[in-house]
């Protein structure tokens, strides 16, 4: 199976260093879009030799040709599997088989020197090719799934299956960490917390954190005129709105109920606000919410667009929000919005104990915590809107690229390939 690793599509130089990079999120996906092309992307131009194997959406594959015209054009062998939704359990296994066989064939036929793991079902197989081939494996671990599981509620401990499902993954996220070549994770919370468990033998192990990067080139605050024109007509805005945004999914960890109580809260202040979700989710999910609350309906704008137009849509909005559940798995989390957010130079309110996220707020002065969701909180936040909405656009999008510039992911990732190439 050839590879072609540049625009002319010629052969690759047989010294490029070959990397299998496995995904159980499909290149179609946003997190795909935002999370994984890019990076591997930068990386394919840093020399190396990339295979990507994911799972895909059935409901997404009229992207895969202009996909696939695209990973071709800058030297990436993408491999695609169909994503199977249901039954449950039995679902994954399938697929995590199906992985596990062209991973096979590949290290067969290829000299791969690494396998790059994204989260916790693909290093299943990660482990065992590097067992079976020597391969270096890298724990690209993202969040602490297991946990993530039971936070959000799809793990049901009370089912008897589940409890032993949960068990499964603690002592595989334990057998990564301990034979890991090296370990990636997103928070400088999720490293020290790491630490602080006895069950993983040999400590300290290797860690790196990368957090969630953003493009800083296709995020940037000047957008363009004609088309932000466009969206403020498709959306209705007259231009004299003050708009709170937000961007992204919403459920299980994003905590609706929340930000539209805040909102209200804003409307009493800001009687002229409009809530601008730019979101995939259900819109008549978002507005029943907002009914129940007794917000007019004029005030919520909801829309959606592909990953390449929310810059648009989010350069409309004055400020952003965000809040999510405060929960233990949340010390690994880094929400990808935050830095787009950030390099957008538009300020954030957000609620605490998410990550390194009141860290960052605190240090680069980007916006204001929520301590808790409580009524005199909000009122607090609402009335320091004057000052947020005065703060620097080029002081928050500089301490964006200081801290999630996709170049500086790149070349952190670039510094773990050759570390372990070169050892």
């Amino acid at each position: 199976m050839g590879y072609e690793f540049n625009k002319n599509n010629e052969s690759p130089r047989k010294s490029a260093p070959r990397i299998l990079y496995l995904t159980y999120d499909g290149l179609t996906d946003p997190l795909g879009q935002s999370q994984v092309l890019p990076y591997m992307i930068g990386l394919s131009e840093r020399g190396y030799a990339i295979t990507i194997i994911s799972s895909e959406k059935p409901n997404r594959w009229e992207q895969i040709d202009q996909l696939k015209e695209l990973t071709t054009a800058c030297g990436i062998h993408w491999i695609h599997i169909p994503y199977t939704k249901s039954p449950p359990i039995l679902s994954t296994l399938y697929d995590l088989w199906k992985i596990r066989r062209i991973s096979k064939r590949l290290c067969l036929q290829e000299k791969f020197e690494i396998v790059h793991c994204r989260s916790y079902i693909t290093s299943l197989v990660g482990l065992w090719l590097k067992r079976r081939f020597k391969l270096r494996f890298i724990f690209d671990m993202r969040g602490f799934y297991a946990d993530e599981r039971i936070d959000g509620g799809m793990w049901n401990q009370r089912k008897l299956i589940y409890k032993w499902i949960y068990r499964f993954f603690k002592n595989r996220e334990s057998a990564f960490l301990e034979e890991a070549d090296s370990t990636i994770c997103l928070t400088q919370d999720a490293f020290k917390e790491i630490r602080t468990w006895r069950k993983i033998d040999h400590q300290p192990i290797p860690i790196q954190v990368i957090p969630c990067c953003v493009d800083p080139q296709l995020f940037h605050p000047e957008q363009d005129i004609v088309a932000q024109a466009s969206a403020r007509e498709i959306l209705g805005l007259a231009g004299n709105e003050l708009v709170l945004s937000y961007v992204g999914a919403v459920g299980t960890w994003y905590l609706l109920d929340e930000m539209l109580d805040f909102f209200k809260r804003m409307l009493i202040v800001y009687p002229n606000a409009r809530f601008l979700f730019i979101s995939h989710e259900d819109a008549a999910m978002i507005r029943s919410k907002a009914k129940a609350r007794e917000i007019p309906d004029s005030s919520i704008l909801i829309h959606q667009v592909p990953h390449h137009q929310v810059p648009v849509y989010l350069s409309l909005s004055h400020v952003s929000i965000f809040f999510i559940k405060p929960v233990y798995s949340k010390k690994a989390s880094s929400p990808v919005k935050l830095g787009e957010i950030m390099s957008m130079g538009i300020p954030i309110i957000c609620n605490s104990n998410v990550g390194d996220t009141d860290r960052i707020i605190r240090e680069s002065g980007a916006g204001a915590i929520v301590r808790s969701f409580s009524n005199d909180d909000y009122d607090f936040v609402i009335h320091d809107l004057p000052r947020l909405l005065q703060l620097p656009k080029q002081g928050i999008r500089q301490a964006a690229v200081q801290l999630f510039s996709l170049s500086k992911g790149v070349d952190q990732y670039h510094q773990v390939y050759q570390k372990l190439i070169e050892h």
